[in-house]
């Protein structure tokens, strides 16, 4: 149990690690050697060219001492560009994530302030702690503050149920304010956005199989004759696993050409060599230039082969293709709407934009994704519960009886108090977050076996298990487990009638380590974020080994992007935190407050400077942030109602208690009907808006010449694929030619003419 000396030496360590951080990048962005690795996102638009400085050691170092003085204006700065430029510069996927972290001030500033000033002077004065029946808990001056405090029976709860109403309805009003905001800004973003080919386009699936026609002209015909003043062309979709595959290891062969050529040439007198083994470690050791050179050759020729195989190879076409339409209103229409009286076939849906598309999982059945997400399902199930075993056992050891234990020999050091005070003020935390490391690498794998098609929907799946894995074993493991242990002997020689109230007054003592969590995580683990010390490391050693021209130093900059499989829940667990332990240990809501406010600044930082993202969904993700606050907000009230009931309180509280997470599932479902459908579908109203504007600024726009290529896969880019020719749109013909000469009817809604051999 961490104590008000041991937090302050966690404050003091994290603090120092921040500051230390914070001046580390402060010094190193000045340096004209590390501009591409802190503004990369400026080269990347062509804004921003490498410093022109004079003499040898001005390319390296910055010898203007006046910057030096102004090295923290990196801090207005970040905060002086307008939301409305903030979207053009970087996209509303950023602008509205930025906004996640002023939710979390909106929210918490006032409820904090609050809570300060009603509940902790209620706590404090309760004196509970220091009764002799409680001799045996566990506790520090901290817990002083909490609920824990308060005597059983007594009307200070009244407070806290007060409390808890306020800061819900306040939390519920800050919800629907900004649901209101963010989708009238993707609706304006939406309207407001240049041409792009994923306005035209949607993604079918599961095409069911013709025996008359390949794939293709099935899908041709179809929607020529269900769309027929609409459709446009087409692109069907191969599966190239295989080809990528050996696209992927060319490329890195490349890599090491160059890396052995530029290595030559700094010593022409010494010819590099390698082994042949795997990444070099054994074999035997040849020419290195002249193995990759012939590796090189040798997978070129495996390209161009698989290349052939695959465009004349009909297997290879997998059920399913990309459909792009005259309109922006045709698409809209065949997107959110069903195609065929089987409701199993013909699957259609928005098409992600071409540089969100996983190609990979194009390749996967449809029949296999039900099968693949429930064996995800069951390994997440497995995952979730049995991974907090080894997490409970880390959690032990870090800790000063599971040291001691392990290491008894260590145990006169352990016990001075400076060393006692580090490993119960840091240790826990830093434990916690070096074992969750790992664990977003794995759910991102399984969101990959499920088969989702785009990277924003794998990034959304894995933020829901990340954010279920954060729920049940970090929150939900560590108050339960880690409590229960740590006041085993409280609960082993407590009268059976004592035991709710020993658990009324244990978990919110639990309190302490979230506290030493947030600043390891949430102060120096944000300060890390800004210094980019592993892109500066790889870049320089890129820039040393591999660079020869601008481009080269250009493909060698990391700008990284958003994460948001991963910080996304990150945040979601400090709202949690917040919520629930606004009622319960107010103290802690400072250091959820502090983490707001400087990763609202770190993050505008990077997102105006560094980032760069990989797609644009539109902040398609909103819904996701919205549920998950309130499943935080409905967990807090369901504590709040066990520690109410648990201590003693009015037992007339009790149906107040109870109200409180049905309005917060009232009022999800409301918010749910009354906004999600702006992230979900597009107004038939605005597509015909921008239709109509479009036709009289551009109208001699070749829209099938702009389409032609955006949705060809990565590895045939730049070759010529041999394409069925669409449709004449100037002969508007309803008439379409068929190969079926059979005279049933088609099992797809189509009747066939043997006549005249045509769909009508």
């Amino acid at each position: 149990m961490a104590t008000l000396e041991d937090i302050s030496v966690s404050a003091a360590i994290n603090s120092l690690s921040a500051v230390a951080f914070l001046v580390a990048f402060a010094m190193l962005r000045l340096q004209p050697i590390n501009d591409r690795v802190y503004f990369p996102k400026w080269y990347l638009k062509g804004i921003r060219g490498s410093p022109i400085r004079y003499g040898p050691l001005s390319r390296f170092v910055n010898l203007d001492f006046r910057t030096y003085i102004r090295f923290l204006n990196w801090m207005p700065a970040a905060l002086r560009m307008p939301e409305p430029e903030l979207i053009d510069h970087a996209g509303l996927d950023s602008a509205v994530y930025i906004r996640i972290y002023l939710l979390g001030l909106k929210i918490f500033i006032p409820i904090t302030i609050l809570a300060l000033v009603v509940l902790v002077p209620v706590n404090w004065t309760g004196k509970t702690l220091e009764l002799k029946q409680f001799k045996n808990l566990t506790f520090s001056n901290i817990d002083k503050l909490s609920i824990s405090n308060v005597p059983t029976g007594s009307k200070r709860f009244w407070a806290h149920l007060l409390m808890s109403y306020v800061f819900s309805f306040w939390t519920c009003y800050v919800l629907y304010k900004e649901y209101k905001i963010i989708a009238t800004m993707r609706l304006e973003f939406l309207a407001s956005q240049n041409r792009h080919p994923d306005q035209f386009t949607v993604l079918v699936r599961n095409v069911p199989p013709d025996p008359d026609e390949p794939v293709s002209e099935h899908i041709e015909h179809f929607f020529c004759v269900n769309h027929p003043d609409h459709y446009l062309t087409h692109q069907v979709v191969y599966n190239a696993v295989k080809l990528a595959k050996l696209v992927a290891k060319k490329k890195s062969f490349q890599n090491w050409l160059v890396y052995y050529q530029n290595k030559y040439e700094r010593n022409l007198l010494k010819k590099p060599t390698t082994k042949t083994g795997f990444w070099g470690l054994w074999g035997s050791r040849v020419d290195a230039i002249d193995y990759y050179t012939a590796e090189i050759g040798r997978l070129n020729e495996e390209v161009n082969a698989e290349r052939d195989r695959v465009i004349s190879d009909s297997e290879a076409i997998v059920p399913a293709a990309f459909v792009s339409f005259k309109t922006r209103w045709g698409a809209a229409v065949c997107a959110q709407t069903q195609q065929s009286s089987n409701p199993t076939i013909w699957l259609t849906e928005w098409a992600p934009e071409p540089r969100d598309v996983y190609w990979d999982n194009l390749a996967i059945p449809y029949v296999e994704l039900t099968i693949r997400r429930l064996l995800m399902a069951v390994a997440l199930f497995f995952l979730t519960f049995f991974y907090m075993i080894p997490m409970a056992f880390v959690q032990s050891l870090a800790n000063i009886d599971g040291i001691e234990k392990v290491l008894p020999f260590l145990k006169p050091l352990i016990e001075k108090d400076v060393v006692k005070s580090f490993i119960q003020g840091f240790l826990p935390g830093i434990a916690l977050k070096i074992f969750l490391i790992l664990l977003p690498t794995i759910l991102m794998t399984m969101s990959k076996i499920e088969g989702f098609i785009s990277l924003s929907s794998l990034e959304k799946r894995s933020a829901s298990k990340f954010h279920l894995f954060i729920l049940v074993n970090v929150f939900l493991g560590s108050v339960i487990a880690g409590t229960a242990l740590q006041q085993l002997k409280q609960f082993i020689e407590a009268p059976t009638g004592d035991f709710p109230k020993t658990i009324g007054m244990s978990i919110p003592m639990k309190a302490t380590f979230f506290i030493t969590y947030i600043m390891v995580d949430g102060w120096s683990g944000i300060a890390a974020e800004i210094l980019r010390l592993v892109p500066l490391v790889m870049f320089h050693i890129k820039n040393t080994f591999l660079v020869k021209t601008d481009q080269d130093r250009e493909q060698a900059m990391d700008p990284g992007c958003l994460d948001f499989a991963t910080s996304e829940p990150r945040i979601q667990f400090y709202f949690l935190l917040g919520l629930v332990y606004s009622v319960v240990t107010p103290v802690l809501l400072p250091f959820i407050v502090a983490f707001f406010a400087f990763s609202f600044m770190v993050f505008r930082h990077q997102i105006i400077n560094v980032y760069d993202q990989k797609y644009e969904s539109g902040a398609a993700f909103w819904p996701d942030v919205h549920l998950r606050i309130l499943i935080g907000l409905i967990i807090a009230q369901i504590i709040h109602m066990g520690l109410l009931s648990a201590t003693g309180a009015d037992k007339s509280t009790t149906p107040w208690l109870i109200a409180q997470p049905i309005m917060t599932i009232w009022f999800h479902k409301f918010c749910k009907g009354r906004f999600e459908s702006a992230f979900v579908k597009f107004p038939l109203q605005d597509a015909m808006v921008k239709d109509t504007l479009e036709r009289a600024t551009e109208p001699n726009l070749n829209l099938k010449a702009y389409l032609q290529d955006a949705y060809i896969h990565p590895v045939f880019k730049g070759d010529e694929l041999d394409r069925l020719v669409a449709v004449d749109e100037e002969e508007n013909n309803p008439l379409v030619p068929t190969k079926r000469n059979s005279q049933h009817g088609s099992k797809h809604g189509s009747d066939v003419s043997p006549e005249a051999g045509v769909l009508r």
